[in-house]
């Protein structure tokens, strides 16, 4: 990252009860994705929560 920019490829979805989908946040690695993913899951409620790569086309659990 020479040109100064940050890349954060990893994202954090949310999805509630009535299957509303949100964006969470964006990391730099899956780690830290996930990290934060299973802290909010560990909350409890009706909500899932995932991670996904930039550009990938489903869940990024199958990698």
């Amino acid at each position: 990252m020479n040109d100064g920019t940050v890349t954060l490829p990893w994202l954090v979805f949310r999805q509630d009860d009535n299957g509303n989908r949100y964006r969470v946040g964006r990391y730099a690695t899956r780690a830290e994705a996930q990290k934060i993913a299973d802290t909010l899951d560990g909350r409890g409620g009706e909500r899932l929560y995932w991670v996904e790569k930039l550009g990938a086309s489903g869940p990024a659990g199958a990698d």
